[in-house]
């Protein structure tokens, strides 16, 4: 999984008035399209995410993003596994069961 194909899944959504196209808000997390589950491993039905193709993640950081107006928390475990630690050592999901 690439940082390049990452797109959004959010708890909430908002739509714009300019263009009428639905933006991810409240607490964000990144998503591969073509896989059912979160970067940091969570189950997208599950926790009633909702998958946003056309927002990469790039556009969704509150620092930068152009898409961000609506987001209120962005996955720290995410986040890291993308390559945005401190130092900038990225994040890996290991097998999770002992």
């Amino acid at each position: 999984m690439g940082v390049r194909s990452a797109a959004a899944a959010a708890a909430d959504q908002w739509i714009d008035p300019d263009d009428g196209i639905r933006y991810p808000a409240g607490e964000v997390h990144a998503w591969a399209p073509g896989r059912n589950e979160t970067v940091c491993g969570l189950s997208l039905s599950r926790s009633r995410l909702t998958r946003f193709p056309n927002v990469s993640w790039a556009d969704v950081q509150p620092e930068s993003g152009r898409h961000a107006e609506g987001v209120q928390a962005v996955c720290r475990c995410c986040h890291a596994a993308l390559g945005a630690r401190r130092d900038e050592r990225g994040w890996t999901r290991s097998n999770p069961r002992p």
